[in-house]
């Protein structure tokens, strides 16, 4: 069988005294069975000499290991194969040995502690609408370190800044707008800039006052902020950023969403995030024009792989985007900001108490073949909730509460070199290691030093297979290699007439009997149990096997190839006859009748429909017309016709004409005995006389309203362009009057000063 052995390396106690990790291992509880799901690899097994060869060889392989399996002739190789075909061949479900993968469980404590030491990283949007969320921001040091040291003695403090990339369209480009993107000149504003990392981790509160008290809010151009290209390089640039191994909180502080990969393309920037640390000694994002935004998936690896917990203080109106976002990130948290952010001490106190009250086990990538579960105990022993193999999680750990997590793991296959399989916590930096092999081996019990089977004790029996002594060779180290050379031996290897090759060229010979090789069997290697009829490619149609050149069919199956399937269920019309009562069924498929085709034989191109058929019985039965109305009772015997008013609901309804171009509708209905009911409805002789009138009267009156409306029109146009011409001439004789000194006026005035306004001609 297959088992997973596990060697734990390194007990791991984490330092300081503040949390416990300790592992136990524990003995399989039940060995379960393991076959390999995927039908693509079960064709992949090989004959093997040996059954840790042969499970070795393939996840399908089996070994039968039957004394005297291999009797026929076949090679002690033809015993490795996949379970099916060993039990076609006769081999006992109890004989065979299959890879069997045994779990082993591993315990996991966690304790938390109190005072865990804590890094937490102010990452602010300085976009123009969080201006008054600044000034709150800048007398934030003293009361977020005094908050934090009522639960740990060690805090440090540190701040960064983004708004998003200075490229068209986030981004004015114009140069004053550069300088100075605020709408107003006179009030204090800064460059844009995609993220600026301000001041490392300190325990300083005045250090963090002084230097956000430096900062000042920019612009942009679009809602959307480039959050995700700060939230990289924070969890990126850890030397800079100065991350200690403890637990590191990452607050993320905004009142909008966030541009994500695929959104540089608007700028013209197509080159993915590579993933490392771009900050230049101004503490500058300096390739951000180069690079795209990072996808969720990159920003949630690398605050993972980083131990990085992120707290996202958002506003109301874009809160239910960073709760989607945060259940794609493991170990985050989501409060609600304040407009002014004038709650954001107490947001960071509620997501750190939830986050570090939450135990969150998680382990490395798996080999292939490997499979893990978790089983959680939170508070009860007794009670015990499993998880669906991602991760073990506890929520509401109280401070110096233990928990454990009962890992299981299982191998399906064997894998040649140990693979070290990590676990931690998140939002902890230590990791339990522990070395998995796989132990692969046949648990053959019938291991017998100098076995009776084979030829009184001249070699060692195991898993049905004899290993020679010394100077013993054949199947059952029945001869002595002294006795090879004995033409007699190998007279038993021959055909009666002493002619042919030996084993018929199929095998080899030992000790007067032949070993076959390949899929060659019987006493001289005749049989060829590959050589049988194939259908579409396969053996035997894969519904038989090959014995010595012919097809032994399974259950319900026939034919040189086994290609013919004895079940009828392909051949059921939904009428429920085979081939609608048109063929017979053969090899599970319709053989129609001349003039049918079709899958179940259902089309006839020539045949008469059922409303052709009883066109002239239903004209005769229901009106007493038509070509059989002579004798309609003799020639529509079997039909039973009736007049109907029912409504028309459907196609199934048949619509022929009568002699005289009459329409009328008739319903055929099936009765047994080959009897039929006509349900016909009476005919609706109209008079469109009066619709013929009264639609030559409308035609005449539509054509007249035409014959006006058109003159109308041509009059109304005719009119427009003389209006027009004598507009033009008007305007033209205007021109000549003013131009022309003929046409200018002879009369001169004269305006006498004494009578201006304000004087009086006596003065």
């Amino acid at each position: 069988m297959v088992a997973l052995a596990m060697v734990l390396v390194f007990l791991l106690v984490l330092s300081r005294g503040e949390s416990e990790l300790d592992a136990k291992i524990s003995s399989p509880e039940k060995a379960t069975e393991w076959r390999d799901p995927e039908p693509s690899l079960q064709g992949s097994c090989q004959p093997a000499s040996s059954c840790r060869e042969c499970i070795l060889s393939h996840p399908s392989c089996a070994w039968c290991k039957q004394l005297n399996f291999t009797a026929s002739g076949l090679a002690e190789e033809r015993r490795c194969g996949r379970r099916q075909e060993l039990l076609a061949r006769g081999c006992p479900p109890g004989e065979l040995e299959e890879p069997r993968g045994e779990p082993q469980r591993l315990r996991v404590s966690f304790l938390r502690a109190e005072g865990y030491p804590v890094d937490l990283y102010y990452l602010m949007d300085l976009s123009y609408s969080m201006k008054d969320d600044l000034e709150r921001v800048r007398q934030l040091g003293h009361a977020l370190l005094l908050r934090l040291q009522e639960v740990t003695h060690s805090v440090r403090i540190g701040f960064g800044s983004f708004v998003d990339k200075t490229v068209l369209p986030f981004v004015s480009t114009v140069p004053s707008k550069l300088r100075h993107p605020c709408p107003t000149r006179l009030e204090r504003c800064q460059p844009p800039f995609s993220f600026h990392h301000v001041l490392s981790l300190t325990g300083d509160a005045e250090a963090f006052e002084r230097e956000v008290g430096r900062q000042s809010v920019s612009g942009n151009l679009d809602s959307p902020e480039g959050g995700f290209d700060a939230i990289l390089q924070a969890a990126l640039c850890q030397e800079r950023i100065g991350w200690r191994n403890v637990s590191r909180l990452l607050v993320f502080t905004s009142d909008d969403t966030f541009h994500t990969a695929g959104d540089g393309k608007l700028g013209g920037i197509f080159m993915p995030s590579d993933g490392h640390c771009h900050l230049d000694s101004n503490g500058l994002y300096s390739r951000s024009p180069e690079f795209d935004y990072p996808s969720v998936g990159q920003v949630a690896q690398a605050l993972s792989a980083a131990n990085i917990q992120p707290i996202f203080a958002v506003t109301s109106a874009t809160l239910p985007v960073y709760q989607e976002l945060s259940k794609l990130i493991p170990k985050s948290a989501v409060g609600e900001l304040s407009e002014d952010s004038s709650n954001v001490v107490q947001l960071i106190m509620d997501a750190y108490n939830s986050l570090s009250s939450t135990v969150t086990l998680e382990h490395s990538p798996l080999p292939p073949g490997v499979h893990i579960s978790y089983e959680s105990q939170c508070g009860d022993p007794e009670k015990r909730e499993s998880e669906a193999g991602d991760r073990g999680q506890c929520n509401h750990v109280r401070t110096n509460q233990t928990v454990n997590f009962l890992v299981t793991l299982q191998a399906t296959r064997c894998f040649s070199e140990p693979h070290l399989l990590k676990l931690r916590a998140l939002g902890f930096s230590e990791e339990l290691i522990v070395e998995l092999h796989t132990l692969c081996d046949c648990n053959c019990g019938d291991t017998q030093p100098q076995a009776p089977h084979c030829s009184d004790g001249q070699g060692l029996l195991q898993c049905g297979v004899c290993s020679c002594a010394p100077g013993r060779l054949g199947r059952l180290c029945e001869c002595s290699e002294a006795e090879l050379s004995s033409p007699d031996l190998e007279s038993g290897c021959r055909a009666p007439n002493g002619t042919g090759p030996l084993c018929s060229g199929k095998g080899r010979c030992h000790c007067g009997r032949c070993s076959c090789s390949g899929q060659s069997s019987g006493r001289l290697c005749e049989c060829d149990d590959a050589s049988c009829e194939r259908h579409e490619g396969v053996l035997c149609g894969g519904f038989g096997r090959c014995r010595c050149g012919l097809c032994h069919c399974y259950a319900n199956h026939t034919g040189r190839a086994c290609e013919c399937s004895e079940d009828t269920d392909r051949c059921i019309s939904p009428d429920g006859n085979l081939c609608s009562g048109h063929g017979r069924c053969k090899c599970n498929r319709c053989q129609c009748s001349d003039g049918h085709f079709g899958a179940l034989c259902e089309q006839c191109p020539g045949c008469e429909t059922s409303c052709e058929r009883y066109r002239d019985c239903a004209e005769c039965g229901a009106f007493g017309t038509g070509p059989l109305a002579l004798n309609c009772s003799r020639a529509c015997a079997s039909a039973n016709v009736t007049l109907t008013l029912a409504p028309i609901l459907d196609d199934g309804w048949c619509k022929e004409r009568t002699l005289d171009n009459q329409l009328f509708f008739f319903l055929v209905e099936e009765e047994a005995e080959d009897k039929v009911v006509l349900r016909v409805r009476p005919q609706e002789r109209v008079d469109h006389t009066q619709a013929i009138v009264l639609g030559c009267m409308g035609g005449i009156v539509a054509v007249g309203l035409g014959i006006v409306l058109a003159y109308r029109l041509s009059v109304e146009i005719y009119d427009r362009r003389e209006y027009r011409r004598f507009e033009k001439e008007r305007q033209q004789l205007n021109w000549k009057q003013d131009s022309n000194p003929l046409y200018r006026s002879a009369i001169t005035t004269t305006v006498n000063p004494h009578f201006q306004e304000g004087r009086s001609p006596l003065l």
